[in-house]
């Protein structure tokens, strides 16, 4: 799956979309200074496919993710999971890679049994305008909150991997990412590099460097102590990016939200079935 920039699947651009799943971003709040981070490998058209399973290995859920490159530098990414319980997660995100990373657009669903609280968020940058629907559960009654929001150029929904991708080797940041507690806030974030790992590609080995993306412990016990008395059991999220010349995402490990259970995602190649009894 190591492809040049035109073909369907790329190891890097992949990260565009599906750093989507910092979603953790959706029930936090926090606000400090960061920069827009330096573009250092411009995003391109791709098209890949994922995997969702448990921290036990069981497959819970597929994802695809389409990217594409429009007039004037605007990158737009869309990401779906679908998961075996009937689940959506469905991101899109756009941006500009003009020097920086900015974040233009922003739109999040997650509903189903794989997720506590079911939402719908959108905003833009252009407008300002930003729609938050929420419940509690699939049966509870729908809240709608709208409103216009004056969005940092250094948040990046949907793009955090994407933004590790783009520091230098062994480099730590802190990032920004919008919340919605459901009016929008914005989280503090760091990117923290934990040392290397070897992965395994068909029979080679390369070396991996695993990052934690932690977000603002002491505004998320804040908030989560006005709703629950409780925190999650891990505030704390990892991924693993591939250490070479071009770097390429390996896998993530966290929630898809914040009170929800803990997944893991991985690329995965599409096979060609060759043999007609093996079915359409």
């Amino acid at each position: 799956m190591l492809c040049n920039l035109k073909t369907f699947m790329n190891h890097r651009q992949i990260c565009a979309g599906f750093a989507v799943m910092m979603v953790i971003a959706s029930f936090l709040s926090s606000r400090a200074d960061a920069a827009p981070i330096a573009v250092r490998f411009p995003e391109g058209v791709t098209h890949g496919f994922l995997l969702v399973r448990s921290l036990a290995g069981e497959t819970i859920g597929q994802g695809e993710i389409t990217q594409v490159v429009k007039k004037g530098d605007l990158v737009e990414s869309h990401l779906v999971f679908k998961f075996k319980d009937g689940s959506l997660h469905d991101e899109k995100v756009a941006f500009t890679q003009q020097h920086v990373f900015t974040l233009i657009s922003y739109h999040l669903v997650q509903r189903g049994p794989s997720f506590p609280d079911q939402i719908d968020v959108s905003i833009d940058r252009g407008t300002g305008k930003y729609t938050v629907r929420s419940k509690a559960g699939e049966e509870e009654k729908e809240e709608v909150v709208t409103g216009t929001f004056d969005l940092p150029k250094d948040v990046y929904n949907g793009m955090v991997v994407t933004m590790v991708l783009n520091l230098p080797k062994d480099a730590g940041e802190t990032v920004h990412i919008l919340a919605f507690t459901p009016e929008p806030e914005v989280v503090k974030l760091k990117l923290l590099p934990r040392g290397e790992h070897l992965v395994r590609i068909g029979d080679l080995s390369r070396k991996a460097l695993q990052y934690e993306f932690k977000p603002d412990i002491g505004m998320i016990r804040k908030w989560l102590g006005r709703i629950t008395n409780q925190l999650p059991f891990q505030f704390h999220y990892n991924c693993w990016i591939l250490i070479d010349e071009v770097p390429s995402f390996v896998r993530y490990e966290g929630p898809l939200q914040l009170m929800g259970p803990i997944v893991r995602i991985e690329l995965v190649s599409p096979s060609l079935k060759t043999n007609p009894e093996d079915g359409k």
